[in-house]
């Protein structure tokens, strides 16, 4: 089969149609979503009625929660108060434009899909919010895959897409407990990967075009799609429904903030 997974649309409705288009050149035979439908973006609402009229398995993702559960269910941080300023705006807006049965599909989203031998999820096995970033520890990352129990866990979250290989073989983990002699359990792993789609409506690896993800199950082939899209029209509607100005300004830059954090694995994406 050939997958397409796309990640972190937030509300971009002009992205998602390209992206859809594209993926339909392609004669995918399975779409899978891994959340963050809503947030930043003008258009939440159409974004979620497309993805709910396709049928398309989505996890739930850290913005999808927040709108569920309210605003910093994930107590992130911000890398400067005026980013955190933004964030409650665009939280605001989103809250009170968003119609009630999206606010209840995005309530019922699973944190984690899976067949066969891969996984998908929005940040983590653990969290919506956890980043799984290119420089995680590897002990670390393949836990990540393991826990799963599958070879291929695919995530998003972080917006900046990529492919990273784990290398197969033998574990060794010291078990200590006060009073007993310490355990020490040994397993062999296979070849584990992480692949992240990167963001549809909120791309962030330097260039304005949205990003998605084909895998062939059968060749385990990965190919990274960049898909142009008339970002210019989502940037007119942010700035037309009075959601922060500077969430246009990014987009169109392919920008994670105005202001960068020294430490952004610690920083909510909003």
């Amino acid at each position: 089969m050939k997958l397409a997974v796309i990640s972190c649309i937030h509300g971009n409705y002009e992205a998602l149609n390209a992206v859809l288009s594209d993926i339909d050149r392609h004669k995918t035979d399975q779409i899978y979503c891994l959340g963050d439908l809503v947030g930043y973006g003008p258009h939440p609402n159409a974004v979620v009625e497309m993805i709910r009229s396709l049928d398309i398995p989505t996890c739930q993702g850290c913005w999808d929660e927040d709108i569920v559960e309210g605003l910093n269910a994930c107590e992130c941080s911000y890398p400067s108060l005026l980013a955190e300023k933004r964030g409650r705006q665009a939280h605001e807006w989103t809250n009170q434009v968003i119609h009630p049965e999206v606010r209840d599909y995005l309530a019922r989203l699973p944190m984690t899909l899976q067949t066969e031998n891969l996984a998908f999820v929005h940040g983590s096995p653990n969290s919506q919010h956890e980043y799984l970033l290119p420089s995680m520890d590897g002990f670390a990352a393949l836990e990540r895959v393991v826990s799963t129990g599958a070879d291929v866990l695919f995530c998003g979250h972080t917006h900046v897409p990529y492919v990273r290989e784990l290398e197969d073989g033998n574990l060794s983990v010291r078990v200590h407990q006060p009073g007993q002699d310490d355990q020490q359990h040994q397993f062999t792993t296979s070849l584990k990967r992480i692949i992240n789609a990167g963001s549809v409506g909120e791309p962030r690896h330097g260039r304005p075009h949205a990003t998605y993800v084909l895998y062939d199950t059968d060749t385990a082939q990965v190919t990274l799609q960049e898909v142009p899209y008339d970002y210019e029209k989502t940037c007119t509607a942010i700035i037309d429904k009075g959601l922060p100005p500077i969430f246009a300004w990014r987009l169109a830059r392919g920008m994670e903030f105005a202001e960068r954090a020294d430490d952004p694995s610690h920083v909510c994406q909003r």
